[in-house]
């Protein structure tokens, strides 16, 4: 099983080739796709160095150029010739978050948006945290070396695949949050539905999560809110991938504590600022996936 994980799968491979093909060898949903895979900011010098003192050319490339592809691929054919075959994937993500029937268009778009979040906040050098938003950092989490210890402590204890955040909340400016979506959850409050913030094994179904109902149907669907009950409104502005495709490739079975200290490292600042400052201070998500430079390209 370890050398399956640790060598590129024979699907990305097979996206990998298909992608090399001339327009008129494509099947059919190719030909006239909507969704693409969107370009990073370092996409170019990413895909012939990888993300230095990150991951290797041969990662990136597994990670991102054939993961991203497959899962556009998909979400392609999931959608041609319906409504959604030219909505973006921030808009198919809260869309069906409470739809359980279309589970497959909710993952494959939730997680095309939570990759490329990850993607688009990496530098290939250390970047510095502007001064007003270090100011803001401090305020909230009591110093910058804080809140590295609890995000990287946070994302190192998750025991499965899936992603930590970092928020912004809508009601008190300048506060921020670290939170966890598992598998293709989303972080958004208009998806919260799907939000899928712990490790189901560690809760039983009774736990008060919030999102106790997702997916459900019948009568427990007409309980669900606009917010889940006791959460806060927040705006994701970062995240890093826990997905062991991403690490595994470099840093083997054991190297997590050491990818996400490189992780910090390679962090762009100025894209998170960016994030933090375009998120709304109105309270509410009105369309999850337009809001900052990480997801106006989605």
């Amino acid at each position: 099983m370890l050398h399956r994980l640790l060598r590129p799968q024979s699907s990305l491979r097979a996206v990998s080739a298909l992608s090399q093909k001339p327009v008129s060898a494509l099947p059919r949903f190719q030909s006239r796709a909507l969704h693409n895979v969107p370009q990073l900011t370092h996409n170019g010098y990413f895909k012939e160095h990888g993300v230095p003192e990150l991951l290797s050319p041969e990662a990136f490339d597994f990670s991102w150029t054939q993961y991203q592809r497959l899962l556009i691929d998909k979400l392609n054919l999931l959608t041609q010739d319906t409504v959604d075959a030219d909505a973006k994937p921030g808009e198919l993500l809260v869309k069906y978050s409470r739809r359980p029937e279309m589970a497959s268009v909710f993952n494959h778009a939730s997680m095309a948006h939570n990759n490329h979040f990850f993607f688009n906040c990496l530098s290939p050098t250390a970047t510095e945290i502007p001064e007003n938003f270090a100011k803001d950092i401090v305020d909230t989490c009591s110093s910058i070396e804080s809140l590295k210890l609890d995000f990287l402590a946070t994302a190192n204890a998750m025991f499965g695949p899936g992603f930590v955040w970092l928020g912004k909340n809508l009601e008190r400016e300048g506060l921020m949050h670290i939170f966890c979506t598992y598998n293709a959850g989303s972080p958004y409050p208009a998806a919260h539905s799907r939000r899928q913030p712990v490790d189901m094994a560690t809760h039983t179904p009774e736990t008060a999560l919030g999102n106790q109902y997702a997916g459900a149907m019948g009568a427990h669907s007409a309980n669900q809110k606009s917010l889940a009950p006791g959460a806060v409104d927040v705006q994701p502005i970062l995240c890093v991938n826990t997905w062991e495709h991403v690490w595994m490739m470099d840093y083997g079975i054991g190297g997590k504590a050491e990818y996400l200290e490189r992780w910090w490292n390679r962090i762009n600042w100025e894209v998170v600022y960016d994030n933090y400052n375009a998120v709304s201070s109105v309270r509410g998500a009105r369309g999850a996936a337009n809001r900052g430079r990480s997801l106006s390209m989605l």
